[in-house]
């Protein structure tokens, strides 16, 4: 099992949260971000700033039994079809119950927006929302580890 983290904008405490338990959990660890999003850590992968290029290099080595931390819900989507978990920052563990809803939101806010309207970013990261992604993570693991040694 790998966790492939999109680093373009994953939080600063959640990369240390998933470096701090990688020796513990024993997993491998990919960080991937555009060079426009400087990372100095062994294991990360820079691709070009090219629209989606972070994305199509999580995807292309995302497989069944890793797991994807990434708030881009089309990207969570595409690591599900591949067999892979995804989980967001926030803690949100991305299922195929949850996603239909999700790309839905998704395609009608941009919607709006291409319309003129404005949308709300998201609200600033509180140490609940670390706990909330720590907790939510650590199950994540182990579920997807117990599933992997059963098949």
């Amino acid at each position: 099992m790998k966790i492939i983290v999109d680093a373009d904008a994953c939080p600063r405490t959640v990369l240390a949260f998933i470096r701090q338990k990688q020796a513990l959990l024993d997993y491998g660890l990919l960080t991937v971000s555009s060079f426009n999003h400087a990372h100095g850590d062994p294991g990360h992968l820079f691709v070009g700033d090219e629209d989606q290029a972070a994305d199509i290099a999580i995807i292309n080595r995302s497989e069944r039994g890793d797991i994807v931390v990434t708030q881009d819900w089309g990207l969570a989507a595409m690591a599900i079809g591949r067999g892979a978990a995804a989980i967001s920052p926030d803690g949100r563990v991305f299922t195929w119950q949850n996603m239909d809803f999700l790309l839905e939101e998704r395609h009608l806010k941009a919607k709006f927006r291409r319309g003129g309207g404005r949308t709300r970013g998201p609200s600033a990261r509180t140490k609940e929302d670390d706990q909330r992604f720590e907790k939510a993570f650590l199950d994540l693991v182990v579920t997807t580890a117990s599933r992997c040694n059963k098949g």
